[in-house]
């Protein structure tokens, strides 16, 4: 709720509207946000992590995942719309080969492995595990952004699955 509101001004069928959009909207938000958590395991995008990004570039084969390239759709993430992101984050993941898949892990799991301080478990490892969490998380953003507002396609939907 915006600060210049006060609670005076709204009535129970305005909180009932506010606590509908929160629990439309609430795995989106929380997936938007796991995405932007997976995003801070690496690197800073800063003079000491240029090394990194130079690296997970020429592995991955893509430039969709340089700090440059995601910047404006981080902002947007911080603000809650998450979609843009999540398309960018697929698009790069659906852009790599099988190899570059596995070279990129390789240098996200290196980078994991000694910020984490998880010495025991193989990079590679760690690294395909992160990639996965990252590409199904994106994937739960653009599935929460459905849009289930829409009155006649909730109707087919509920007319498909109870057979009338």
């Amino acid at each position: 709720m915006a600060p210049h509101l006060g609670a005076g001004r709204l009535d129970v069928e305005g909180v009932a509207g506010i606590a509908v959009v929160a629990a439309a909207h609430s795995d989106g938000y929380a997936a938007t946000g796991h995405l932007l958590g997976l995003l801070a395991a690496l690197p800073a995008p800063t003079k000491a992590g240029e090394r990194f990004w130079s690296d997970l570039w020429r592995s991955s084969g893509t430039a969709y995942l340089l700090p440059v390239n995601m910047k404006a759709q981080v902002l947007r993430s911080l603000e809650g719309e998450g979609t843009a992101l999540a398309r960018q984050i697929l698009s790069a993941i659906d852009e790599m080969t099988p190899p570059q898949r596995a070279a990129a892990g390789e240098v996200i799991g290196q980078a994991l492995a000694e910020s984490d301080h998880l010495p025991d478990l193989k990079t590679q490892v760690i690294g395909e595990l992160w990639l996965r969490n990252l590409e199904l998380t994106a994937w739960r953003v653009l599935h929460a952004d459905r849009r289930w507002d829409d009155p006649d396609g909730r109707q087919a939907f509920l007319a498909a699955w109870t057979g009338t």
